[in-house]
């Protein structure tokens, strides 16, 4: 519920006189548009035929991390709840989609956008590596130059723009298919691509998805306010700020964009006022952000807020975000959660869609669905990791961000289906993905991190299926699915489009993490600086971070890790000297043969290496670039790409180049706890469709190439593939 913002401030007896009905009990907006309106839940029977139209439409649905084989699974367990992917099976069948090397999602949905493999297209992993620093620096999808600053008094500066410095944009190379389509006058919505940021034009609409920053940074940090703060407060990704209340008002910030006009990395911050009322039953909290007021009980979460940031005085510059909020508790501790800072799809700091206007027309109120996640990841994962949601509360928000996606995708098909000219529409879901990394603990009772008395926990609230507990979830993520489905037949009819169902990657367990840095370490590739050593265990009082930009020793380090699956050699001629330092940190090992056998040396290692605790092989196979990639970006890649077994992966800590204390140990605490990112051949994506699928192996390129060949459209320069669904007749 919305209140004019002056109410906050009088006294609390206000308050007290609010209804139980103006309390907002839903969680999501009431009022969401003419699409909401129009969905009434998926289906299962077929529409009308659609009248013919100038293009062949082709619709794809794309699923990440759908599994072929779990999906095959809840089929046969659940085949009631299943009737759409059973009848699309039955047309078909499941087919495996082979994914990325390695199969980590920026990676796969570029080879499916460029029709090119990272030799190609340069995305090798979530994150780009310093040259100079050895350092994740920042995304792997974008590129920018720093900005200028002119020092001005005190801390303040002035941030220009010069005419040679590069603003933000693909760092992706090769045409995206929807660019292809365009220049051929076909029209194609692309909604929520990951890696589409910055946004890539198309004719028709073209959102980003996955790897669109915050206002406040690439993936964005959460608030979680609290009146008994945990002797712990740095969690990563987020900020856990002590409150104190008084006579029954607690005064804070919620904290936005990097202010460009002062140094020493400060925020913008707008004030948080936040007023309590005990005297109602259940008690509730006013919060005002500047916004309007927004009244809440504990255990509910808010609508999108709008919240305006000025850097400058007087109005005379601001940045627009969203954010909502979940309040946990009252008493005995005041506990509140605000989601990190959106990108307002009404007022983008930066845009979020083409046409620009189109992120706006999809946020009102009246004829779209209302505020909506901009975030890359919506579902807060990082707040689950930190432990200040719970995975009840967790799950919860997951099912916000679906209905909001079911809402989106109905309005998708209003625009996709109102156009005569037909063409391509392609949807993204992100919860299978996304849930399955944070709960697979609960299906896996051979997990580290499982508990068996959480299991039978009930989640009917969630799933709305009568006996659902935790160790159905990833089931249940499935179930999910299948109503999204049901809508598309509903609207599209059974052989009204090529319906096409895609994953970018499978999904497997991760029970033992690996820290390859360690591995470096320990076997003399990876030589740190005297006076430093590797990690002490977290557990230890006198345990600090390494960091190899701070603690290698470059004259002697020959080979480390940075990324979830590179390891790159110190290559002369490639790794670079940083000059604000003495030493000399330019690579030593010398290109050519000496290259090659430390390689092949790395990788016979890797290889043989075996889990004392299971007996297992810890790597499938280490991969050298020149073996697995194509294309003028092959300089770029890792030296190895290493492709860990089904239950592995590379830690945390060394991903970000760190040399943790263990080489191996249980994934246990706040992280993944299923994951992809290991050898290609263990998570396989997926491929259906209403249209015969030709006999062989496809990959993620070859669906490209396929899309294309549906409109009578060659293979552009450096794609690579072949035709994955039969001719229609």
């Amino acid at each position: 519920m919305r209140v004019p913002r002056w109410t906050v401030y009088p006294a609390l007896a206000l308050l007290a006189i609010l209804t139980i009905s103006a309390v907002p009990r839903r969680v999501t907006d009431p009022y969401a548009g003419a699409a909401a309106a129009r969905l009434a839940g998926g289906g299962s029977e077929p529409g009308p035929v659609l009248p013919p139209a100038r293009f062949p439409r082709v619709v794809v649905l794309g699923i990440d991390g759908m599994d072929p084989e779990i999906l095959q699974e809840t089929i046969e367990l659940y085949p009631d709840r299943m009737r759409n992917f059973q009848w699309l099976v039955e047309r078909n069948g499941v087919h495996s989609l082979a994914t990325s090397t390695p199969p980590q999602s920026p990676v796969a949905w570029s080879n499916f956008i460029t029709g090119r493999d990272p030799g190609g297209h340069g995305i090798y992993d979530f994150i780009h590596r310093s040259l100079v620093r050895r350092t994740a620096i920042t995304s792997a999808t974008t590129e920018a130059d720093d900005p200028f600053h002119v020092g001005l008094w005190s801390n303040w500066q002035l941030t220009l723009p010069m005419p040679w410095q590069k603003a933000a944009e693909p760092n992706r190379s090769g045409d995206a298919f929807w660019t292809v389509l365009q220049r051929a006058g076909v029209p194609a919505d692309i909604w929520r691509m990951p890696a589409n940021y910055p946004v890539i034009p198309s004719k028709g609409l073209s959102f980003s998805g996955m790897l669109t920053p915050a206002i406040d940074s690439a993936y964005g940090e959460f608030s979680f306010y609290t009146t008994d703060p945990p002797a712990d407060m740095d969690r990563g990704n987020g900020r856990i700020i002590a409150v104190q209340e008084f006579s029954g008002r607690i005064d804070t910030y919620l904290t936005g964009p990097a202010h460009e006009f002062k140094e020493g990395g400060v925020s913008v911050t707008v004030p948080l006022t936040i007023t309590v009322d005990r005297s109602t039953d259940p008690p509730s909290a006013a919060i005002d952000a500047g916004g309007g007021v927004i009244v809440l009980r504990p255990g509910e979460w808010s609508d999108f807020t709008t919240v305006t940031f000025e850097p400058l005085p007087m109005g005379m510059q601001s940045v627009s975000g969203i954010t909502r909020f979940y309040l946990r508790s009252v008493d005995p501790a005041f506990e509140l959660y605000a989601s990190p800072v959106n990108i307002d799809p009404v007022s983008p700091k930066s845009p979020v869609s083409e046409p620009t206007s189109a992120s706006a027309d999809l946020a009102d109120r009246r004829t779209g669905i209302g505020p909506y996640y901009t975030q890359g990841m919506a579902e807060e994962v990082n707040a689950l990791k930190a432990e200040v949601l719970t995975d009840d509360e967790f799950l919860s928000q997951s099912g916000l961000v679906y209905e909001e996606r079911r809402r989106m995708m109905e309005y998708a098909l209003d625009h996709y289906l109102e156009d005569p000219e037909g063409g391509l529409l392609f949807f993204y879901y992100s919860t299978v993905d996304l849930c399955c990394h944070m709960l697979w603990r609960h299906v896996d009772e051979e997990h580290p991190f499982h508990d068996p008395a959480f299991e039978d926990r009930s989640t009917a609230h969630w799933s709305h299926r009568d006996g659902s507990t935790w160790k159905d979830v990833v089931h249940d993520l499935y179930l999910k699915m299948d109503p999204v489905l049901g809508r598309l037949r509903e609207r599209l009819g059974d052989d009204g489009a090529t319906l096409i169902v895609m994953s970018d990657h499978g999904f497997a367990p991760w029970h033992r993490k690996f820290s390859l840095n360690t591995w470096l370490y320990d076997n003399g590739y990876l030589v740190l600086k005297d006076g430093y050593a590797k990690e002490l265990p977290e557990e230890d009082s006198e345990h600090r971070e390494i960091y190899l930009a701070l603690a290698a020793d470059w004259s002697k380090t020959r080979a480390y890790g940075i990324g979830f699956n590179g390891l790159y050699l110190n290559l002369a001629g490639r790794e670079k000297d940083d000059p604000k330092t003495p030493e000399d940190e330019s690579g030593i090992v010398q290109p050519g043969a000496e290259a090659e056998a430390l390689i092949d040396e790395l990788k016979a290692g890797l290889e043989a290496v075996v889990d004392p605790q299971t007996g297992e092989r810890v790597v499938l196979r280490c991969d050298k670039a020149s073996d697995v990639y194509v294309g003028e970006r092959v300089a770029e890649a890792p030296d190895l790409v290493v492709g860990y077994n089904s239950g592995y992966g590379n830690s945390d800590p060394s991903t970000l180049g760190r040399v943790p204390h263990a080489q191996l140990e249980d994934n246990v605490g706040g992280t993944f706890n299923g994951n992809h990112l290991m050898a290609p051949e263990v998570v396989s994506g997926v491929l259906l469709s209403n249209v015969p699928v030709r006999a062989g192996d496809h990959r993620l390129q070859d669906l490209t190439i396929e899309i294309l060949g549906r409109y009578g459209i060659e293979k552009g320069p450096g794609m690579e593939g072949h035709r994955v669904l039969e001719d229609l007749e």
